[in-house]
C-alpha cells in the first residue's frame, strides 16, 4: 500500500478516501486533517465523482481519534486552530453536494467518531467500536461531537457517552441509531459500502444534492421553513433532464440512464 498518509482513488464514479496510518490506528494528526479537507474538496469539484467513500487502512481502525502527541504544550489559544480545522473538515463533509459514506472498520473514537458522524451514511464491521473518550484526557469533543451526537442518538444517550467516555460496540451503535448497518467482517463491510456507493453513483445527481440539502435542513431550519424549502426543490427537480428520463423509463418499463442534469 502507498506510504501516503491519506490515499485517494476514483473508479466508477466513486472517490475512495482512506486514512493510511494503520500502525498509528489511523490517528488524526494536523496534516491528515488538512489533507482530508483538500481531498474532499477535490472530490466535490470533480464532476466524474458522484459519491465519496471514506475508510481507514487495515482492519483495526477507521480513525482512533486525535494524535495525542499534538496536545502536549497546547493552551486555549494554540489549540484553537486544531479544533477549527477539524470542525471545518466535518462541516465540509456534511454540507458538500455529494453523498458521503463512512465504512467504519475498527475503532472510530474521538475525532474519528466525529468525522463518521459528519458523513451521510455509516456502515460498520462487527469489530467496530465508537466513542467520545475525550473526558478521560480532561477535555471534551472539539470536532462537533457534542453537537452531532445528540442529534443522531438522543440527548440522554449522547450525554452518557460524552460524560463517561466509554466505547460502545457496533451492535450497540446500531441499536441507538449511530450506524445504519453492521457487517460480520471488514471485507464484507468494504464490499457492501462500495456496492452502496456504486448504486448511489447511478442515481440522478441533482435530485441527490437537493435531497441532501433538504435532509440537512431538518437540523438547521424550523419545520415551516424546511417544508417550504422541500416544496421549492421538489418543484425544481421537474426542470431537470433526469426527471424526464426517470418518468419515461418508469412508464416504459426500462432502467433509467441519468445524466445528472
Amino acid at each position: 500500500m502507498s506510504d501516503e498518509e491519506v490515499i485517494y482513488e476514483v473508479a466508477d464514479g466513486v472517490a475512495t478516501i482512506t486514512i493510511n496510518r494503520p500502525a498509528k490506528y489511523n490517528a488524526l494528526n494536523s496534516s491528515v486533517v488538512t489533507t482530508l479537507r483538500e481531498l474532499f474538496k477535490k472530490a466535490e469539484d470533480d464532476k466524474s465523482v458522484r459519491v465519496i467513500l471514506m475508510t481507514g487502512a487495515g482492519e483495526k481502525a477507521f480513525a482512533a481519534g486525535a494524535d495525542i502527541t499534538e496536545f502536549q504544550g497546547k493552551d486555549s489559544n494554540s489549540v484553537r486552530p486544531l479544533a477549527e480545522n477539524g470542525q471545518m473538515l466535518c462541516k465540509f463533509i456534511e454540507s458538500m453536494s455529494k453523498p458521503v459514506i463512512a465504512a467504519v472498520n475498527g475503532f472510530a473514537l474521538g475525532g474519528g467518531c466525529e468525522i463518521a458522524m459528519a458523513c451521510d451514511i455509516r456502515y460498520a464491521s462487527s469489530n467496530a467500536k465508537f466513542g467520545q473518550p475525550e473526558i478521560n484526557l480532561g477535555i471534551i469533543p472539539g470536532f462537533g461531537g457534542t453537537v452531532r451526537l445528540p442529534r443522531l442518538v438522543s440527548l440522554g444517550m449522547a450525554k452518557e457517552l460524552v460524560y463517561a467516555g466509554d466505547q460502545i460496540r457496533a451492535d450497540e451503535a446500531l441499536r441507538i441509531g449511530l450506524v445504519n448497518r453492521v457487517f460480520e467482517s471488514v471485507e464484507e463491510l468494504r464490499q457492501s459500502a462500495m456496492a452502496l456507493a456504486k448504486k448511489l453513483a447511478t442515481k440522478p445527481g441533482v435530485a441527490l444534492e437537493l435531497a441532501k440539502q433538504s435532509l440537512n435542513n431538518a437540523w438547521e431550519l424550523p419545520l415551516k421553513k424546511n417544508l417550504e424549502f422541500e416544496v421549492d426543490v421538489f418543484c425544481k427537480t421537474f426542470d431537470t433532464d433526469d426527471m424526464v428520463e426517470g418518468v419515461d423509463a418508469f412508464l416504459g418499463k426500462r432502467d433509467a440512464t441519468f445524466k445528472h442534469k
